[in-house]
């Protein structure tokens, strides 16, 4: 690995590492690093810098789902077209274009299941080219970007013989 890729891979597990911390760790100048993260950001290569929060452990109430898109592909724009209208929703926490039996798979966040519900049959749903949809709950997150989210609480039920 290079040190460029490893100044990124720094960055994407730690945003908060100084760039000091990343010159020392790859063996360059803190103005070296200084000047190959603003190149990063200025051709976009780094988008931003985000904390990952456990939202379960606030008072924050809300629901996860993940809702695979069948999309008819418009003439000279593919799927493009549809993915923008879904991705300016402020709902829409992530859009992806797929292989397999759905074109879309959208990630979108709402505050109880009857608003994602409303969501998808209101603003999904009547999108141009969208032919149908398929809304998955997200009943527990173990692991995201990386990140495993602490152990639950031991499950003390036990298995039931058939």
């Amino acid at each position: 690995m290079d040190k460029n890729e490893k100044i990124l891979r720094l960055l994407e597990e730690n945003a908060h590492f100084t760039h000091k911390n990343i010159a020392d760790a790859v063996g360059m100048t803190e103005e070296e690093v200084d000047r190959i993260i603003e190149d990063y950001e200025e051709q976009g290569v780094i988008l931003g810098y985000k904390a990952l929060i456990n939202w379960d452990k606030t008072a924050r109430e809300y629901v996860s789902a993940i809702i695979e898109i069948k999309v008819q592909p418009i003439k000279g724009e593919g799927f493009t077209q549809v993915a923008r209208q879904i991705c300016a929703f402020p709902e829409v926490v992530s859009c992806y274009l797929m292989s397999g039996g759905f074109d879309l798979a959208v990630t979108l966040e709402g505050k109880s299941m009857k608003e994602v519900a409303m969501f998808v049959f209101e603003k999904l749903s009547v999108i141009e080219g969208v032919t149908g949809t398929a809304t998955h709950f997200v009943l527990n997150k173990y692991k995201d970007k990386e990140l495993i989210f602490e152990a639950q609480e031991k499950d003390d039920r036990q298995m039931m013989g058939l």
